[in-house]
């Protein structure tokens, strides 16, 4: 069965990620509370939208929420975005919720009141400008395209797999390894007794063949 993902708020952001799962295979639903904006939004093809307040309980029920496999919360106010993710989580039993917020110091605070994972729009900025420069500079050193090797980024939730294990527990393919963890706003390269913590993401090259494995063992999905 294909994953299930429901997107709430946002516009740009929520269009975008919308187009990326569907082409990976999800079944997404999309709740804004913005006519015009979900309008706009229904013109992509597959995509599933409805108009409501993803802070009602009513509006969540009438979207399905309690089928899906993943909630994102893509507000622009961190209070609806925590809401939207508890209400998800303990009203509909979704398995993974996701919010984004735009005050970093929150980000503790989220990870306590349940929420799986979180990002911050700066330091997600900060990563990518960091993480960019780093997989070019392996991009020169890995024939990536004629030795059908895959450089892959794996976001450790709470409920990962690999969570709280040290990189010599973690059972992966020979072929697969983890050259950079992108932690907050450093990247470091990990060693044996390096422990992977809710909310790293894990930059992997791999095989194109074992990339699929290695996911799945990092994650448990």
């Amino acid at each position: 069965m294909k994953n299930r993902v429901v997107l709430v708020g946002g516009f740009h952001k929520t269009r975008s990620l919308a187009k990326s799962l569907l082409k990976k295979g999800y079944v997404v639903t999309v709740i804004n509370e913005n006519e015009d904006n979900c309008r706009i939004l229904a013109e992509i093809e597959k995509l599933k939208v409805f108009v409501g307040d993803g802070t009602k309980p009513f509006v969540l029920e009438d979207a399905s929420v309690n089928e899906a496999d993943i909630a994102i919360a893509l507000t622009d106010r961190d209070d609806d975005n925590l809401v939207i993710c508890q209400l998800c989580k303990k009203k509909f039993h979704v398995k993974k919720t996701v919010s984004i917020v735009s005050d970093e110091t929150k980000i503790p605070f989220f990870y306590r009141m349940g929420v799986d994972s979180v990002f911050c729009a700066v330091n997600a900025i900060a990563n990518f400008i960091e993480q960019h420069a780093l997989l070019n500079e392996m991009a020169t050193m890995v024939p990536i395209g004629e030795s059908r090797i895959q450089i892959a980024q794996v976001l450790i939730a709470d409920s990962a797999a690999a969570a709280g294990k040290k990189m010599n527990e973690l059972k992966l393919p020979k072929e697969v390894i983890i050259a950079c963890i992108l932690r907050g706003d450093k990247s470091r390269i990990p060693g044996g007794d390096t422990v992977v913590l809710p909310g790293d993401t894990l930059v992997l090259i791999a095989t194109a063949k074992h990339e699929v494995a290695a996911i799945k063992a990092l994650t448990g999905l």
